[in-house]
């Protein structure tokens, strides 16, 4: 279950690794009669854009069917590879792309960005950062235009030297140049797949194109010693991740 030296390598490479089917099928299936009881009883078109920003569901995120998502089927262990200790996680945010045939315009595309940074929502000065995004997928997403969320290989790279030599608390912009134009590679699963990302990797996220929700449950892990020195994990990589001082170095593509 633990990760291997090229899993490690792997990850301080691009960023991110996939566990293919690493939540058993009956604890998806616990979560996600949660979640579409909650999706079809108590969300209205009104609720989507402020879910979009946070989280769908929100009385669900510390219940224990989702929490076990990262518990319960050896994703924690895995953040523990890569953080060498980590702060408990107490609650989950879910994340769904509707259909747009269902809610036309509601759901824009998501620019791309990295979390906690600069967000339009939120004083551009506030830092609302972690360490490791967990995903858990919940829905069938083979097709791209499902609403997949889309990230930049290698990105966490470019945006640490960006936040170290041009960026500065307090600035809008939430991505250089080169990164907004980017499109991503497109995160594609079924359920019970698991996605561990580098919190400083750019992503976006799609429309959903398709005429069923797309599901995922997300886990945002930090450091335990992250809070303290948000700035400095922005600006140096490596920092809440020591297990990984020893893996090979990424090769830099200018």
């Amino acid at each position: 279950m633990n990760l291997t030296a090229d899993e490690k390598a792997a990850f301080k490479r691009d960023g991110v690794l996939i566990r293919r089917g690493l939540a058993a099928p009956e604890l998806v299936k616990r979560a996600v009669s949660l979640i579409d009881a909650s999706y079809r009883k108590e969300m209205t078109a009104d609720d989507i854009a402020a879910y979009s920003r946070r989280t769908f569901a929100p009385e669900l995120g510390d219940r224990t069917e989702l929490l076990s998502l990262y518990r319960e089927t050896g994703a924690a262990g895995l953040a523990g590879d890569l953080l060498g200790d980590a702060a408990p996680v107490t609650t989950s945010q879910i994340q769904i792309r509707v259909p747009e045939t269902e809610f036309p315009g509601v759901q824009p595309e998501k620019a791309m960005h990295v979390d906690g940074v600069s967000c339009p929502h939120l004083d551009p000065r506030e830092l609302r950062t972690f360490s490791l995004l967990v995903g858990v997928v919940l829905s069938d997403i083979s097709d791209p235009q499902c609403g997949a969320l889309h990230y930049l290989p290698g990105g966490h790279l470019t945006m640490a030297r960006w936040f170290a030599d041009k960026w500065s608390l307090g600035m809008t912009e939430q991505v250089p140049p080169e990164i907004d134009r980017e499109r991503g590679t497109p995160f594609l699963g079924m359920p019970g797949d698991v996605l561990l990302m580098h919190h400083l990797v750019p992503h976006t996220v799609a429309q959903n194109l398709m005429p069923f929700p797309r599901v995922m449950t997300y886990f945002r892990v930090s450091h335990p010693d992250h809070a303290s020195r948000r700035l400095e994990a922005l600006r140096d990589p490596w920092l809440d991740y020591p297990p990984l001082a020893d893996a090979p170095a990424p090769t830099f593509k200018e």
